[in-house]
């Protein structure tokens, strides 16, 4: 194995200072909510908002003085960018990142704005990586993969070491899966240190390329998902040796699941994690008898969502859980019944956000026009109490 505790060790002393040694705390809500005993690793609350600063530092740093004088070349999603962006600044290195085209707004801006040039190439990782390739043999920059490389894998494995020093009773480690380089970098630290303890992947169900590869099954990946860090098709073959040579099993999820994790640590822990930085919790959400009662550990490995997006998951997490609901509600058509039923909304205690009168495709007969409340309500149960009431009271009131 090409990656071993030392190497680890090694890179936690040469980055110690200038990454942040973040909080690992227990959540005593979400440990009530999963039924398994959960700590979470603030990875979210680096400078760049993702583990990947630790990886970067470390290959820069061996990089020498003469290596960082030539510049680098990366190619990323966005995370990997922030990170070789930012130290690459700081030590003076001229810094080149390929990105896909479809790379969310705000992490090209990021990228920018700490320093970087960046190039939007390719609609793929693999197209990117292609063209990074290119611009590196003519340039003359030295290329660091995101986590094809033993020194990337090792800067990673110094969240594992932090875990177990911050929360040595942990049983099991949950950690997301793109290419690989967190996870295999996670495992070598956390086997070394503690054998037998359980170090489990998470992937997208529409992005499972490693737990395809480690299950010898032909890799097919690909679709939307919310998880952009974990939609890769080529993981690092360094990560797949390092995790089969383990026997690291792997959880696919589903993408309801992650947006729910999302929201959970918004609305619970007050933390923002992207679709990849929640993957972990998602896998708990998702199969809680898999870790029903143990002590589970959870990198929160990146907090760099699209604010759009991050808006349209929460919005759908309030429609998930019956707080924002549709009413389809049949009235007559005379002055004052829309202002009647409004005020009846208002006295059930629902907010009433949007309204809609439907006079032309509404079913109902043209005498009684549909009107569509999009309402806000404490839960289901309370919206169900306000259809109940509506009812008592002579009003034809439904959920949409």
């Amino acid at each position: 194995m090409s990656v071993n505790l030392d190497d680890i060790r090694a890179a936690a002393q040469r980055i110690a200072g200038a990454v942040e040694r973040t909080p690992c705390l227990h959540s005593r809500t979400l440990s009530r909510l999963t039924g398994a005993e959960v700590w979470l690793k603030f990875e979210n609350l680096q400078f760049t908002a993702s583990f990947k600063e630790r990886g970067a530092l470390n290959k820069l740093l061996l990089l020498g003085e003469a290596g960082r004088r030539h510049g680098v070349i990366a190619m990323s999603a966005g995370n990997h960018a922030q990170g070789v962006a930012y130290h690459a600044a700081r030590l003076g290195t001229r810094a080149v990142i390929v990105m896909p085209r479809g790379t969310p707004n705000t992490k090209v801006r990021s990228t920018q704005v700490l320093g970087a040039e960046v190039v939007l190439e390719g609609d793929t990782l693999a197209d990117a990586a292609r063209h990074a390739h290119q611009v590196e043999a003519r340039e003359h920059l030295t290329f660091i993969h995101p986590y094809d490389d033993a020194v990337i894998i090792a800067g990673q494995g110094t969240v594992a070491l932090e875990m177990l020093e911050q929360a040595p009773q942990l049983e099991v480690l949950v950690v997301p899966v793109g290419g690989g380089g967190l996870i295999s970098g996670m495992a070598v630290a956390a086997q070394a240190l503690k054998p037998g303890i359980e170090v489990l992947g998470v992937e997208s169900k529409n992005y499972c390329a490693m737990y395809q590869r480690l299950n010898r099954l032909p890799v097919q990946v690909g679709g939307d998902t919310i998880a952009e860090g974990l939609a890769v098709r080529d993981v690092g073959e360094l990560p797949f040796s390092i995790l089969a040579s383990f026997g690291t099993e792997i959880i696919p999820v589903e993408e309801e699941a992650i947006e729910k994790s999302i929201v959970c640590l918004i609305e619970i822990e007050k933390t923002v994690a992207e679709g990849a930085g929640a993957a972990g919790l998602a896998a708990l959400l998702q199969h809680p008898a898999r870790f029903a009662g143990k002590r589970v550990g959870i990198p929160i490995c990146g907090g760099n969502i699209d604010t759009r997006l991050l808006s349209a998951v929460l919005m759908r997490g309030l429609v998930r859980n019956g707080k924002l609901v549709r009413l389809r509600v049949v009235m007559p058509d005379v002055a004052g019944s829309l202002a009647k039923v409004a005020a009846m909304i208002g006295e059930a205690g629902g907010n009433i956000i949007e309204v809609q009168h439907q006079r032309v495709f509404g079913s109902a007969s043209i005498k009684s026009p549909e009107v569509e409340f999009v309402v806000e309500t404490r839960d289901r149960e309370h919206t169900q109490a306000l259809i109940a009431e509506l009812q008592t009271k002579g009003v034809g009131a439904a959920l949409r």
